[in-house]
Order: C-alpha cells, then structure tokens, then sequence
C-alpha cells in the first residue's frame, strides 16, 4: 500500500505530465486555423472593407488566404496605402497595444478569409503558448524591417525606382517558395498611393517597364526578374 507521500509524488507526476502534454499539443497553425471561443472565420470579397478608421480596436486578424489592402485617409480626404498584406500576415495587431481606436482602413484587395481573434482571446494565448507568441513576435519584427525599408525607399530613391520594389515586392520576390510572376489585377490609383507619385507618372512609367521588357501589363501585371535592374542601378 502507497504512503501519503508516494501518492501525493504520483498525483504530482501525472499533473505536470498533463501539463507538458497540454502545451506539446498546441500548435499555433491549428489555433489559426480554425474557429473557436473568442475566434470566427470571415469571408470578404474584393474590395469590402473588414475595418474602417475610427472603428473600435477589439481584435487581431489572421490573413488565411487572399490579399488584404491597408490604407489611411488624412482629415482633408487624402488616401494613402500603407501596404497590400500576404495570406500568413496578422494585421490589426495595435488593439494589442492598447490603441482604443483604428488608426486605418483594411479591405480585402482580392477575394480573402480572415480569422477575427478577440483582443482578450490572443492576449490569453500569446501570454500563455509560446509557439505562437514566437510566431508573432517573429511577423512583428518582420513588419518592422518592411516598414523601415518603406520609409528609406521614400526619402532616398526616385519614384520610378520605388514603383520597381512595389512591383517586385507585390510578385513576392525576395521570398522563397513564394515567387509569383503575376500580380492579380491594380490600379494604377492604388500603385501610385503606394508610391508617393501621381498616376499619370505611374503609367509613364508602366509603359516604359514594358517597352524595356521588364512586365508585361495588360489588366494584370506580369512581373520578370529583370525588374531588379531599376531597383539595384544607381
């Protein structure tokens, strides 16, 4: 017969046992990819907002397929596009840090499903698993750099020089396993928003990449990797 202290040395063993087997189970691709308490899966079509500026920041979002388009407007009207986000992208993640408020827009810019996940829900999980703590801090990091890049390309390069890295970032060059040569159909309102140029130097510019080989544009942009040659020619 066990003594008090060998069961309570049993008990103890199959609870931290239960524990670790607990967090081996969590897996941060599963957790993103299906619904749950304080979790739903939303559809939009291209072009449908999922939040507007001003609107109460109580969740993150999870991009699970499609493209999604940032984008702020300035107190006289102005619009500006902050990016065009990738499926495997958080966005809405200033809720986190305590934003009441959106700072921006966020639409679908093609067909996209997103995971709603509430403020208090991913709170609970990032403080509590670190695969997906991990995960997050790694996406925020990577959007740091991006933005940073964002910001050196504006102050230094040309405008023709910046509409070459839109291009070959939207085709996803610079990323392994994710290179597409085919960006699905923009405007050339929206390119120029993210260039800081207007649209009518945009399509000089279009045209001129065409004429040199670099795209082919008709509708849709086929990008080739001659395009670097703009980005790295001083």
């Amino acid at each position: 017969m066990k003594t008090i202290e060998e069961m309570n040395q049993t008990n103890t063993t199959l609870i931290n046992s239960s524990g670790a087997r607990k967090r081996r189970d969590f897996d941060p691709r599963v957790f993103l990819a299906t619904i749950g308490e304080g979790r739903r899966l939303l559809t939009f079509r291209a072009g449908k907002r999922i939040f507007t500026q001003g609107d109460p920041s109580d969740a993150v979002f999870y991009l699970k397929n499609g493209k999604v388009k940032l984008t702020v407007v300035s107190n006289n009207g102005k619009e500006a596009t902050i990016g065009i986000l990738d499926q495997g992208n958080f966005f809405g993640e200033g809720s986190l840090a305590g934003q009441p408020l959106r700072m921006g827009f966020a639409s679908a810019f093609s067909d996209s499903t997103v995971l709603r996940i509430e403020k208090k829900t991913m709170m609970q999980v990032l403080h509590r698993e670190r695969g997906l703590s991990e995960m997050f801090v790694t996406h925020l990091l990577a959007r740091n750099i991006r933005y940073e890049a964002d910001l050196i390309d504006q102050l230094f390069n040309s405008s023709e020089k910046r509409l070459a890295r839109v291009l070959l970032l939207l085709a996803n060059f610079g990323k392994e396993g994710q290179k597409q040569k085919v960006i699905p159909r923009i405007s050339q309102e929206t390119l120029a928003e993210m260039v800081g140029a207007s649209r009518s130097r945009v399509n000089e510019f279009l045209n001129k990449f065409r004429r040199l080989g670099f795209i082919k544009y008709n509708g849709e942009l086929e990008v080739h990797s001659s395009l670097l040659n703009v980005v790295l020619h001083d």
